[in-house]
Order: C-alpha cells, then sequence, then structure tokens
C-alpha cells in the first residue's frame, strides 16, 4: 500500500502499538526515536515513500517522556505544546518518530549490513539533563556494533562544554553539527530565546560552532539553517560565507509551519526564494562562489550568483543544488547521504529533493525561480 499524495508513509494506525505508544520506562539510552523513512527503510513500520525507497542516513533522536526542555517557536518538540499532545506523539520536521529500543536498531542495521542501505548515521540531542550523557552512551555502542558506518553528532549547545565535544570526537563522532536555525541574531532571539522563554542563547551556538572548527576540523562540522524565518537572501547567503570561511557546510531546510507549534500560521518559504538560496548555498559551498560576489536588490534578493552565467546553467541543469543538503555520504560529497525524504514538504510540492533530479525536476525548478507557482509533481502521478 503506497503513501496518499500528501504523506510520506502509512497514517499512524498502521503503525506497530509497540513502536508508537509510549511509557516511562521507554528513554534514552535504552530507547531512541527514529524517522519514519528509517523506520520503513529498518522494516519496522510498514509505507513508502514517493519515488526513493530509503534513506540513507539513519536519523536516531534521544527521547524521554518529559520531552524537550526547550521552547523553539517552529518545532513540533517543543515545550509549550505538553497540554496539546502528548510528546511521543508529536511530529519533527514534518514527520512522526516512533520509538524503538536502540538494541533492535542495531541489529536490524548488522542484519541488512549487505544491503548497505546506510552511508551514516546521526544522533540528534535535544535539550534534556541527561542528553549529552545517553549521546555519549549510544555513540560508544554503535561505534563497538557498527564502526564501519560513521556517526554524526546533531548537537545541543546549550547544555555542552568544550570538553563533550573532544570526548565526542575521540570516542567516534565524525561530524559534528549544529542547528543553528535562525541565521540572525534578532530572529534567533524570536524563535528559539528569552522572547518565547527557551534557554537557547545565540553566542552560544556560535561558541560551539567555534569549538567544533577547531575539535573537529576542516568539512567535519556544519551548522543546520532554516530559510523562511524572516530573513533576506543576503542574509542567509552571508551566514553561508562565514561557515565556509571557518571551513564548515551549511545544511539548509525550508521553512514548513508544524502543526501546533507558535508558528504554525507562518507562510512557508516562498518557492523562487527558496530556490535561489539553495542554489546559492551550493554555489558557496562546492562551486568556489563568494557572497561578496553576487548582488542583491534592495529586499536583499540574488540577483547575481557572482559567476559565470554557463556555470549557474549548468549547475542548475545538474540538479544537484536542490538535493537535500546535509552531512556527506560515501560516493559524493556534494550529494548528502542525510536525505530526509520530504522532511520539509510534500511529495506533491517538493522542496529538498531526497534523490536525484530528472529533466522534468529541474523544469520544475527552473520554473519556480522565476516566479511561477508550481509544484513539483503531478497529484495524478501519485498512487
Amino acid at each position: 500500500m503506497s503513501a496518499s499524495p500528501d504523506d510520506v508513509v502509512m497514517p499512524v494506525s498502521f503503525y506497530r502499538p509497540d513502536y508508537h505508544v509510549k511509557t516511562p520506562e521507554m528513554r534514552s539510552p535504552n530507547y531512541v526515536q527514529l524517522s519514519t523513512a528509517a523506520a520503513i527503510t529498518l522494516g519496522l513500520v510498514p509505507g513508502n515513500m514517493h519515488r526513493t525507497s530509503c534513506t540513507h542516513c539513519l536519523n536516531l533522536l534521544v527521547t524521554y517522556p518529559e520531552g524537550c526542555r526547550a521552547n523553539c517557536s517552529y518545532c513540533g518538540l517543543a515545550r509549550h505544546r505538553e497540554e496539546s499532545r502528548d510528546y511521543a506523539d508529536r511530529n519533527f520536521i514534518r514527520v512522526d518518530w516512533p520509538t524503538v529500543g536502540y538494541d533492535e536498531v542495531i541489529e536490524r542495521v548488522k542484519q541488512n549490513a549487505d544491503k548497505g542501505q546506510f552511508e551514516r548515521m546521526c544522533i540528534s540531542m535535544i535539550t534534556h539533563p541527561n542528553s549529552d550523557h545517553d549521546t555519549l552512551v549510544l555513540l560508544r555502542k554503535w561505534m563497538k556494533a557498527a564502526p564501519h558506518i560513521p556517526v554524526s553528532i546533531l548537537s545541543n549547545p546549550t547544555t555542552m562544554k568544550y570538553e563533550d565535544l573532544v570526548t565526542l570526537r575521540d570516542e567516534g563522532a565524525d561530524i559534528f553539527t549544529v542547528a543553528l536555525d535562525a541565521v540572525t541574531p534578532e530572529i534567533f532571539e524570536r524563535t528559539r530565546g528569552k522572547t518565547v522563554d527557551s534557554p537557547h542563547r545565540w553566542d552560544k551556538y556560535w561558541q560551539a560552532i567555534e569549538w567544533a572548527a577547531e575539535i573537529f576540523g576542516p568539512e567535519k562540522f556544519g551548522a543546520h539553517l532554516i530559510a523562511g524565518m524572516g530573513e533576506t537572501e543576503q542574509e542567509m547567503m552571508e551566514i553561508c560565507q562565514k561557515m565556509r570561511d571557518m571551513g564548515g557546510h551549511n545544511h539548509m531546510f525550508a521553512f514548513f509551519p508544524e502543526q501546533g507549534s507558535l508558528m504554525e500560521d507562518w507562510p512557508p518559504v516562498p518557492k523562487e526564494q527558496w530556490r535561489r538560496v539553495q542554489l546559492g548555498r551550493f554555489i558557496i559551498d562546492y562551486a568556489g562562489g563568494r557572497v561578496d560576489d553576487m548582488r542583491f536588490n534592495e529586499q536583499g534578493q540574488i540577483v547575481d550568483f557572482g559567476i559565470d552565467e554557463q556555470d549557474v546553467e549548468d549547475l542548475i541543469a545538474s540538479g544537484k543544488p536542490f538535493q537535500t543538503s546535509g552531512c556527506p555520504g560515501k560516493s559524493d560529497e556534494e550529494v548528502s547521504a542525510c536525505n530526509r525524504p520530504y522532511g520539509d514538504s510534500s511529495p506533491t510540492d517538493i522542496r529538498s529533493f531526497p534523490f536525484a533530479l530528472n529533466a522534468n525536476d529541474v523544469g520544475f525548478v527552473r520554473r519556480q525561480m522565476a516566479g511561477e507557482d508550481v509544484g513539483t509533481v503531478d497529484h495524478d502521478a501519485l498512487d
């Protein structure tokens, strides 16, 4: 049975109850939550993903029944949702995250090692007193069981010290990333700082990025950035350039309003804006371009990407700038192993492509960059 046009996978009612109903005993490090795409790939839940059979990154999330203690205004895991929805049922980056025993996850990965499904594993932290300790426990156990699959850490800088990053590196973590998300101090404060009664601070997050640059080194750290939270395209490109100059990479998400979040009524990032910053990020990260050479209009929109026009056309035609950006896999550093299928859009209006684009996909992207309000998939094409 395939997914419906607007959903990635089966409805929640199809989940095995023991993977979805959370109890007080189901907490890290004995249990983890994993993305729906990862659960499908491991065979833990049924479902199909449009035009892709799997995710190449095993995305895990530390989990506690009492939930995340932060209150980011755009996040499905935010503390303010405690009264409106049980923590176990909350979606995160648009999809559900079923809870599974960590030993079972590892065993299934080992059983399917010959299939080469996963090129990377990622442990995502949340704001919780036990998150730092349990992340290290999960990492150590993984390195004993599946050292051939590299591990990324999606960190929680608010609770971390310099020594924590050193320990994670020494214990085998391959890449360290920071979910900066907001690209200006003002947007950061408005969406995840004191303004919304949340503990995160802009300076602390940048401190962690600087530590990561020193401890993990060039090409081994990165930042998550969300486009469409009120920043200009120029501000987004300036942060991308700052990260690249430090030796890191930029993992970009399209803002998608999570139901039940404080920003649920905020509109998704406009398609033409999203495609321009996707292309601009790729040029800065992989094509040797610089924000200094780009030109912007009075609204801060990109009007010139600062490289040869034919090179811009070639990049668009390749489709690579419009694939999901994240930690790399084994085969191509420009293509993310962390393809996060439909984490920021539905299959009928793909923002981050979790697969290589074909000519029709590139055509949709070109039309969106030109300002046409077109989706990337015909509803009738989905069955």
